[in-house]
């Protein structure tokens, strides 16, 4: 898990780095670098039930969002047929963005997932 947890910190790292050129760069780097925090905690064998119960409500709520949203991922799938949304890195169609915005929302929760399910385990074989 410590190799798991350090490669999504990193890669959480870089993908706050990578959101200084967004529309709304002060929604995805705290996003991501809170990730990023909890995942070099759970590196270093920490766990904050709180912490990550928070990053589910917040970051789940707003993954309904984007899945609901004028031009979120229902648009993509319904009106646009679930075009390519990784063809160019240039999000002309806002539902692009959207959708890209919702993946980027799944593959965090998945990972805090992960992470949670393993230390309540953990938990309850030591207890």
């Amino acid at each position: 898990m410590k190799i798991f947890n350090l490669t999504f910190c990193f890669l959480f790292i870089v993908f706050a780095a990578l959101q200084y050129n967004d529309p709304d760069p002060y929604v995805w780097m705290p996003i991501y670098l809170y990730a990023s925090l909890l995942c070099w905690q759970a590196a270093r064998n920490k766990f904050n039930q709180v912490a990550y119960i928070a990053g589910f409500v917040v970051y789940g709520i707003y993954a309904v969002y984007k899945i609901f949203d004028a031009n979120g991922f229902i648009d993509w799938i319904t009106k646009h047929h679930g075009e390519n949304i990784a063809e160019t890195m240039h999000a002309d169609k806002p539902w692009v963005e959207e959708t890209r915005e919702f993946f980027g929302l799944v593959i965090v929760i998945g990972v805090l997932a992960i992470n949670y399910v393993y230390f309540k385990k953990k938990r309850k074989i030591l207890s």
